[in-house]
């Protein structure tokens, strides 16, 4: 669905949107409380995609989840469609927060889980970052925020593919040691591979437990492109979408392994 997606539009983030499949998948097949027949449910979970320009992911696994028909894929980054390159709470239904720009995620994530605490709403905030995203000073100016107040209910997901727009995080530069930063600003973080369902579910699982007593970081370990040989790992994916042969050799790999 992701490629056709993109592929349909001329336009996308395809890299991006293969490697968060699993972790999205993970939350909402398994663990958000959720009902797509009801988008704004007060008690909902709420879920944020920092890393707003992997719409294409994230649109599908809304239609998948029922919170609109896959025909409307279509649509994506059409003028006037209700789905934009970037998540728009106000034209998408199951959207809970717009993002394009990266590294405020995480602070309008903390916003929400203060907004129900004052309501009596004990649901759970999920914000999937990306790791070229945690570059972003305002990412580190909300962790230690809700570290210190030990803000319960906030899961903070790290989608580490290791590439961005035109190179390597490591190169660009590096996070390590990304789990003791977390752990220095007052998080629990947990690792798990992020293309291994069992273990993201399960990990996912314990961070949902764990954030009763305060913000969980998970640090997902994934591969850009991941499941097309001629993308995984490649910058150059990062923001383009397949022509039509490239869209035939990546379905064939796809299908091919499911």
């Amino acid at each position: 669905m992701i490629i056709n997606t993109v592929a349909d539009a001329g336009a996308g983030h395809t890299g991006g949107s293969l490697s968060e499949v699993e972790i999205l998948v993970s939350l909402y097949f398994e663990l958000m409380r959720i009902d797509p027949a009801r988008p704004e449910w007060p008690q909902r979970d709420r879920f944020i995609l920092s890393k707003g320009h992997a719409s294409p992911g994230y649109y599908c696994t809304l239609a998948r989840r029922g919170y609109f028909p896959r025909e409307r894929l279509r649509e994506f980054d059409g003028i006037d469609s209700m789905l934009q390159g970037h998540p728009c709470m106000l034209k998408t239904p199951g959207v809970d927060m717009s993002t394009g720009s990266l590294g405020q995620g995480l602070s309008a994530g903390i916003g929400m889980r203060l907004g129900g605490e004052r309501r009596s709403l004990d649901f759970n905030v999920y914000v999937l970052l990306g790791d070229g995203e945690c570059q972003e000073g305002q990412v580190w100016e909300a962790a230690m925020w809700a570290g210190a107040r030990k803000l319960r209910g906030l899961i903070a997901i790290v989608d580490c593919n290791g590439v961005q727009l035109a190179g390597t995080v490591a190169e660009t530069l590096g996070l390590e040691p990304f789990a003791a930063k977390w752990e220095a600003f007052g998080w629990r973080a947990l690792t798990c591979d992020g293309h291994d369902m069992q273990e993201v579910v399960s990990t996912l699982a314990q961070a949902k437990q764990s954030a009763a007593d305060g913000p969980v970081a998970v640090i997902a370990r994934t591969v850009k492109g991941k499941g097309v040989s001629f993308m995984e790992g490649k910058y150059e994916w990062h923001g383009k979408a397949p022509n039509d042969d490239e869209r035939r050799k990546a379905l064939a790999e796809i299908e091919g392994s499911a």
